[in-house]
């Protein structure tokens, strides 16, 4: 397994020669300055390429491309907004970033009501209160109709809950849920988040199945003419949110990506966490069902609390997800490929000095390091055996 690491480019307070002391030989970034829809230039790829190689390392994976809004609702002029997508891939691709890793989430990318969870240990973890989202959908965003997606018992504790919030603790939870986390493609204030779910007042699960299969048609012969590999990312978490539909969350969904374009370059982004919330997904399985599709690997995991609905996130050898399989899983696979997977820590806890110094939510030093040493050590020990 290839060990890498997320950067967020010049900008992350994490340092490429941080990254480098970390063991880690691959770097997983994206050209996050660039606005959505707009072309990726090779200079600039090859410009950021050749800052990461100066550090010893490599740039791998993208991580991600975003995919416009209006690609995903079919608004006129989506074909030529996925021909931009598959030409940036393209470029990619001939500049030796060959697995593309994006999303297909509508509007809002991965979501968390608190991104400093205090843990028993003092580690400090990001969490999804159910509770808490009922809360900020009801009675914060007040999103018209809402109120027929939750039962009369959840409704009823979600409104007393939201009268002891203080208007501070309102204004932090307006904020974690739209400014928009580190990778997020967008932000939103809550009018703008308001009319961009009406977009998609007309758009169920099944619509927006056919349209992620309608743009895989137009990119993927684009991608692997380049010699690239794509890799969709599950939804996070992978269950509707705000009346918005989800389609890439289980196994049948894997499935139906896999069957509609059958190429291998049409293939996966593994997050043992995002499906890892639903305890139907039997993850060894999937991702063996799947390890001819599967280029990218995001290992962590994640700890469903007593509702059925909330969870945080967990240290990588606890939690919900069984690491030592889900490793296990994945090297026979790279055996079975004679390929070597590029995986990443994902999510790990804010500890020691990360609680004193400035890192971006869910991405602290140590956290990672300690999660990224784990995973090594499980990769080489079952390898030995």
């Amino acid at each position: 397994m290839k060990e890498s690491w997320r950067w967020f480019g010049p900008n992350d307070p994490i340092s490429l020669a941080e990254v480098r002391q970390t063991g880690a030989t691959d770097i997983v970034t994206a050209l996050h300055e660039l606005p959505n829809g707009v072309l990726w230039e090779r200079e600039a790829i090859a410009a950021r390429r050749d800052l990461i190689a100066k550090a010893g390392l490599t740039w791998s994976v993208v991580e991600s491309i975003p995919v416009h809004e209006k690609i995903k609702t079919a608004e006129p002029g989506w074909e030529e907004l996925a021909e931009t997508w598959g030409r940036s891939a393209q470029n990619l691709a001939r500049e030796g970033v060959k697995t593309i890793c994006y999303n297909f989430m509508p509007v809002l990318d991965w979501t968390r009501t608190d991104l400093t969870y205090p843990l028993e240990d003092g580690a400090l973890a990001l969490r999804f209160d159910y509770l808490l989202y009922v809360v900020f959908d009801l009675f914060i965003l007040q999103r018209k109709g809402a109120e027929a997606d939750y039962p009369a018992d959840v409704v009823e504790k979600a409104e007393a809950r939201f009268k002891t919030l203080s208007e501070d603790a309102i204004a932090k939870l307006i904020s974690t849920v739209l400014a928009g986390l580190p990778g997020a493609e967008e932000s939103y204030t809550l009018e703008d988040f308001r009319g961009q779910l009406a977009r998609y007042d007309a758009i169920d699960a099944a619509a927006l199945a056919e349209q992620l299969s309608r743009f895989l048609e137009i990119v993927v012969p684009m991608v692997e003419e380049a010699g690239g590999v794509m890799a969709i990312h599950p939804d996070d978490p992978p269950r509707p949110l705000f009346g918005l539909p989800r389609v890439v969350s289980s196994v049948e969904d894997m499935d139906r990506i896999a069957a509609r374009v059958p190429s291998p370059a049409n293939g996966f982004t593994f997050c043992t966490g995002s499906y890892g919330i639903r305890p139907e997904n039997d993850l060894p399985a999937m991702l063996k069902k799947h390890g001819d599709r599967v280029h990218f690997l995001h290992l962590r995991a994640t700890k469903r609390e007593e509702d059925g609905m909330s969870f945080h996130e967990a240290p990588h050898l606890d939690g919900d997800v069984d690491m030592v399989a889900i490793v296990r899983a994945a090297l026979e696979v790279e055996k079975a490929r004679g390929v070597q997977l590029p995986f990443r820590p994902d999510h790990g806890h804010a500890i020691l000095d990360d609680q004193s110094r400035k890192t971006n939510p869910g991405y602290p030093l140590i956290g990672r390091l300690r999660g990224l040493a784990e995973v090594r050590g499980i990769a080489r020990a079952l390898a030995e055996v």
